[in-house]
């Protein structure tokens, strides 16, 4: 709502994509634990990185309009502010994967160096 009320920064198109990725990566981390799936639970993982890839794009952007015009700040940090937290439900999303992979196949994708297998 916040957002809302200042004048648009930018075209809002890595947010919506930041937030359909984030809301798959949940319902898929979720489905996989359902199902044991972990083909799916793995699936989870690759998209933590085009989320995060996503954030980091958003902030160099973000920042950069910031620098160039200082009257839009205030919603371009609150921009980021969203992004960040799109991008740590997607990490949770991650860490329930990584669970699921755990209980199926007995591997802590985690810490691959301590996979022993």
């Amino acid at each position: 709502m916040r957002v809302m009320r200042h004048p648009q920064v930018k075209p809002y198109v890595d947010l919506p994509r930041m937030s359909e990725l984030a809301e798959g990566m949940v319902r898929d981390s979720l489905n996989a634990l359902v199902r044991g799936d972990q083909e799916l639970a793995q699936s989870v993982l690759r998209r933590d990185d085009q989320v995060d890839r996503l954030r980091d794009q958003l902030f160099r952007e973000l920042l950069t309009y910031m620098m160039e015009n200082s009257s839009v700040v205030f919603s371009a940090f609150e921009l980021i502010l969203v992004a960040k937290n799109l991008e740590r439900i997607g990490d949770h999303a991650t860490n329930i994967a990584e669970d699921v992979i755990y209980f199926v196949a007995g591997r802590d994708v985690r810490h691959p160096a301590l996979d022993r297998r």
